[in-house]
């Protein structure tokens, strides 16, 4: 026999009626909170899905976002890459250009030389840098570059081709008997001279002489002599070191 019916087997129907109908509302109370519930999870579910697929929907086009990104700054930097390379190599090219052109000038049109020695003061002190003009046509009293024994020196020109030169004991200078002015020496001397007076200049040669006359090796020598118009590089021009005494020179 149920337990239901043992438990209530000595009520009247009409109880036991009544306890069937409060079992069968129980029950579907119960179903009816359980299926509330399953509504209320689902209904909560459902925003998660809805948020996840928003997500979902979202993630490629912030993915494509990215992307984009990343693909402009890689563009711009082998752009930047590809600018730079294009500006070392003018730069190279243009610092090629000026020094090639810069030692052509200097080779056939402007050499540039530096005073050694003592020979050239007051007028240029050792250490000095100038430019000396190509020219093999120089003149009496110009300062002139020229090669000899395989060095470069650096003279004044007293005389030229044909030209008379004396010098007396005090060291003053005559050309063709007449006296020779000279400013830039600040001391007269006959110096080192082993040659007889009057002198005469050969053709195609010039008389040469250093402003410091004590100390000085030059046409006054037998050693030296007078110097071809081949050897000559040029007249001095310009001073362009120190920057202080930067002008010309006479």
């Amino acid at each position: 026999m149920p337990k239901f019916f043992k438990e209530h087997k000595n009520l009247p129907d009409d109880e036991v009626s009544a306890k069937q109908e409060d079992s069968r509302e129980d029950k579907s109370s119960a179903r009816q909170k359980g299926l509330q519930e399953d509504n209320a999870s689902a209904k909560t579910e459902e925003p998660k899905r809805d948020k996840i697929s928003e997500k979902k929907r979202q993630s490629p086009g912030e993915k494509m976002s990215l992307t984009t990104e990343e693909l402009q700054t890689e563009i711009d930097r082998i752009a930047y890459q590809r600018k730079f390379r294009d500006t070392l190599r003018s730069t190279i090219f243009i610092l090629i250009t000026v020094a090639a052109s810069a030692v052509l000038i200097a080779t056939l049109v402007l050499p540039i030389l530096r005073i050694v020695g003592t020979s050239m003061t007051p007028t240029l002190d050792e250490g000095n840098i100038v430019l000396a003009l190509k020219d093999k046509n120089v003149n009496q009293g110009d300062l002139a570059a020229f090669y000899y024994n395989n060095k470069v020196l650096v003279k004044r020109v007293i005389a030229t081709a044909g030209d008379w030169v004396s010098i007396d004991e005090s060291g003053n200078v005559y050309v063709n008997d007449t006296f020779l002015d000279e400013p830039y020496v600040k001391e007269k001397s006959l110096g080192n001279c082993d040659i007889d007076f009057p002198y005469q200049v050969p053709d195609g040669t010039v008389f040469v002489l250093g402003d410091h006359r004590d100390v000085s090796i030059d046409s006054r020598t037998k050693a030296m002599g007078c110097i071809p118009k081949e050897n000559m590089i040029g007249k001095l021009w310009i001073r362009i070191w120190p920057i202080k005494k930067f002008g010309p020179v006479k």
